[in-house]
């Protein structure tokens, strides 16, 4: 099927026949595949650029319907796309496709189409644009495995840190046990023949190697809220935040608590870690209310929550020393302390855990205080989980 005259007439389309041979003369010095396709799906002009693409003479693809070079697996989608055109459905098509080139290979191309269609509204034929897209597709599955390649070789060098930062925990674990064990002997069996210096040396020895154990525990604790496998399900917040409290009491019984939980706070998430988090933050809490506190006070602490916008805003307020909000970037930097050891700062560590366990489950941590007004932390959860962050990123 040979047209030689296959665009519309200036009856047929209004059109000047002027501007049809500049049509053409385009069509025949563009380097992007260009060709007009009847309704019916058949080529009534095709471009030399087009015909250099799929490999074809001119005469081998005008007058032939665009299916017989269409790769089979995009059959259905060029059906739908047509109908939809012809339909009004779509007023262009803008599509990666594949079709098959002289030599049997597959050609990916960008293609546009669009209809033209006479002053009533009906259609006439379609102008498609083609542009060869295999370079950049193969650009793209090689920088794809690249990236693999690179993950594959980070999640290596994970696990071998990982595997050092273990080895080293463990083998710092045996000789601060030693000092540890020794200086409590040394404490009983020389205690009362030691005078105040030595006690005061034996003291620190003792307090310093207490400090490297509760370090060597956290760090190990940071690492694993990172790496565990989640188990995502529902999770009630209300009971976590009520059984931190009571192990927060059971462990410092000389003080008395008052921690009021707000009921009905509930989450998607893994429930270890999430109680992991209330642990860290409500301790915090204890810690610094107990010591801004009078000997007698009780130690408040308070923990409610609001929905918003499908999340979870939970709370963790004290009535503690505060601290001033200029040094709140630090906050949940590992090792970094806005408090030294005689204002009760610790490791710098649980804030971090905290913070990781809320990052892990798509959330955020954030906080707000004043020196000596105390202190709220808000957890931002979402309440349906949307899956575990991306670990590597």
């Amino acid at each position: 099927m040979t047209l030689p005259h296959p665009l519309p007439t200036a009856a047929q389309a209004g059109n000047d026949p002027a501007q049809d041979d500049r049509f053409r003369l385009a069509m025949t010095a563009s380097n992007i595949g260009m060709a007009i396709v009847s309704l019916d799906g058949v080529w009534l002009e095709v471009n030399p650029a087009l015909c250099a693409m799929l490999g074809y003479r001119e005469e081998q693809l005008r007058g032939h319907h665009y299916s017989e070079v269409t790769h089979r697996d995009d059959l259905a989608i060029s059906q739908n796309l047509v109908a939809a055109l012809v339909s009004g459905e779509l007023a262009s098509v803008d599509e990666h496709k594949r079709y098959v080139h002289a030599d049997g290979s597959d050609v990916w191309v960008q293609l546009n189409v669009a209809v033209m269609r006479a002053d009533d509204g009906a259609p006439q034929y379609f102008i498609s644009h083609m542009r060869d897209i295999r370079g950049e597709r193969e650009a793209g599955i090689a920088l794809s495995a690249r990236v693999a390649e690179h993950g594959a070789a980070l999640d290596a060098s994970h696990r071998q840190l990982q595997l050092f930062a273990d080895a080293v925990a463990h083998d710092l674990r045996a000789p601060l046990r030693s000092i540890e064990s020794f200086s409590a002997l040394l404490a009983d069996r020389a205690g009362e023949r030691l005078n105040e210096t030595d006690r005061d040396y034996l003291t620190r020895i003792r307090a310093a190697a207490t400090r490297m154990t509760g370090l060597l525990a956290m760090l190990t604790e940071l690492s694993h809220v990172t790496r565990a496998e989640m188990r995502i399900g529902p999770v009630d917040l209300s009971l976590l935040a009520d059984w931190v409290g009571a192990e927060l009491q059971d462990a410092d019984p000389s003080r008395r608590g008052e921690v009021r939980v707000q009921p009905g706070l509930q989450v998607e998430g893994d429930e270890r870690l999430l109680k992991l988090m209330l642990t860290q933050l409500m301790h915090n809490a204890w810690k610094f209310s107990a010591l801004a506190a009078e000997a007698d006070a009780p130690v408040r602490i308070e923990v409610g929550g609001e929905t918003r916008d499908g999340a979870l805003a939970l709370s963790v307020r004290d009535h503690g020393s505060g601290f001033d909000m200029r040094y709140a970037h630090k906050l949940f930097e590992p090792f970094q302390r806005l408090h030294g050891p005689d204002q009760g700062g610790g490791h710098g560590l649980g804030l971090a855990i905290a913070r990781r366990v809320a990052e892990r489950h798509r959330g955020r941590l954030r906080a707000h205080a004043g020196p000596g007004a105390g202190s709220t932390f808000t957890v931002e959860l979402p309440l349906v989980s949307r899956g575990e962050e991306n670990v590597d990123a």
